[in-house]
């Protein structure tokens, strides 16, 4: 439990201080108007209070990822609340707020926008091709995985294809009308059953003093199946400390956000929150049923078909939290994903708008880009669920090595401390290309291999950078 209330406290530090310090960093400057107060456009371009954008912002981000990963990652065993914590502070935050402000400084351009003015057009055209894969398949796997939950809710009821039909129908609505027309109204409600459900299993954890594992009792692999820590569990436990798909929510905010001096709270704040849920959820998984081996055994005992993560998710909030409390839990954890699949959607739209330069403005436009992007999510969601999950959470990693890439040539082209982002940097493109190498669904290499493959690739970016740094030279322009 002391291990908990010490990564729970770090995290909250790490708003404080580092969040502060990237803040300085990158420059805030709160007198320099905003791309939602200097072209409102009523759809996309509309200013919105803080406590909405940090809430939209939260939820967009706050989809399976820190909920289902953290429960398969909490396997490995205690590594995992450690990944959680640095893995926030250090790079998933810093992620965040660099990509969204540097979105805010070039009027809420998209993520391969921001990507390609920094690294290149061949990389721009590459980013366009591979956000937009990523979208479609978020799209998917949150069109899937709510509709699994409500289908156990329902059962005998509505099945699973029902609430496919209906989540889907639900999207469609998000991608298409204005952000504060549904999502800016919607969210709030989500919000809430979000945040009980997280305070919820949090106190119930410390009422049943749950056997939660302390940091002393060591950090090695205890992973049933043999999986390596490195580079699996990093890919596993993704939107709990990392997430190449924020950078693709963050645009979203940064047309609505009426100030700079707001990004911190916003978007390094909204990822401080999803590492404390990521937290929550895996303290509750590895201490509900007495222990990680214990954890281990019940995965292992259930069939194949069976959404592993849903049903321990469904018996921890109906066992603490009662009928009442379970069914409001369960809707936070619903709400999740749905909030990150709507406007996954809808960055899909914006993305393939800004690449055709395409006015978003006439329903008649936004129908042309999206009726395509629904077909090929429909397409997708005859997939396996399990697949499905693997080829996103290592693209949504890659994508972040992208970005953080994007945001270190970003910051040396303007003169300011590169290294903040840099060593994140440095350390996602060895655990993305290592992965990649060994996992069985990828090329499945020896891992001391993959590794050794995945540090030559990460040295000869730094190489690379640090050539085209010392050719081109510093800026120094704000």
């Amino acid at each position: 439990m002391y291990s908990f209330i010490l990564s729970v406290a770090l995290l909250i530090a790490g708003y404080f201080v580092y969040g502060r310090i990237s803040e300085k960093v990158f420059g805030m400057n709160a007198a320099r108007p905003t791309p939602a107060l200097v072209n409102p456009d009523g759809v996309d371009y509309v200013p919105l209070p803080w406590w909405r954008v940090f809430l939209i912002q939260f939820l967009n981000i706050a989809g399976l990822g820190p909920i289902f990963g953290a429960i398969m990652g909490v396997m490995f065993g205690q590594a995992a609340f450690l990944w959680i914590v640095l893995g926030t502070i250090f790079a998933g935050a810093v992620h965040d707020y660099f990509s969204g402000m540097m979105s805010v400084r070039m009027n809420g351009a998209s993520q391969p926008e921001l990507v390609g003015n920094e690294l290149g057009k061949p990389v721009k055209q590459f980013m366009r091709v591979f956000s937009l894969v990523l979208m479609i398949l978020v799209g998917a796997v949150f069109v899937s995985g709510p509709a699994g939950l409500l289908a156990g809710m329902t059962k005998g009821f509505m099945s699973q294809t029902w609430w496919i039909v209906i989540v889907f129908a639900y999207y469609i609505l998000a991608m298409l009308l204005p952000v504060d027309k549904l999502i800016g109204k919607i969210y709030p409600v989500f919000g809430f059953a979000l945040l009980f459900m997280a305070v919820g299993i949090m106190v119930a954890m410390f009422v049943n003093r749950a056997p939660i594992p302390e940091f002393t009792e060591g950090f090695t692999n205890q992973h049933p199946a043999g999986l390596p820590i490195f580079p699996i569990m990093f890919v596993s436990i993704a939107c709990g400390a990392i997430s190449g798909f924020h950078a693709t929510q963050s645009p979203l905010m940064a047309r609505c956000i009426q100030n700079e001096n707001l990004g911190r709270r916003i978007f390094y704040g909204s990822m401080v929150a999803e590492g404390i849920v990521a937290l929550i959820w895996a303290a509750a998984a590895s201490s509900f049923y007495g222990s990680v081996e214990e954890l281990q055994h019940f995965v292992a005992s259930l069939p194949a078909t069976v959404n592993k993560p849903a049903v321990i998710v469904d018996q921890i909030a109906h066992s603490w939290l009662g009928v009442f409390g379970g069914f409001l839990a369960m809707l936070g954890v619903i709400a999740a994903p749905l909030t990150s699949g709507d406007t996954a959607l809808r960055s899909a739209r914006l993305i393939a708008a800004d690449f055709l330069k395409f006015d978003q403005k006439s329903i008649k436009n936004r129908l042309i880009i999206s009726i395509p992007l629904f077909i090929l999510t429909f397409i997708i969601l005859q997939m396996n669920f399990d697949v499905l999950w693997r080829y996103f959470a290592w693209c949504n990693q890659t994508l972040a090595v992208f970005t953080l890439w994007a945001i270190t040539v970003y910051l040396s082209r303007k003169g300011k401390f590169y290294g903040i982002s840099l060593l994140p940097a440095l350390f996602m493109t060895v655990v993305s290309v290592s992965y990649i190498l060994t996992a069985p669904e990828g090329f499945g290499l020896k891992l001391n291999i993959a590794v050794y493959i995945g540090i030559a690739v990460s040295v000869t970016l730094l190489l690379m950078f640090l050539y085209k740094r010392n050719v081109i030279g510093d800026g120094n322009d704000t």
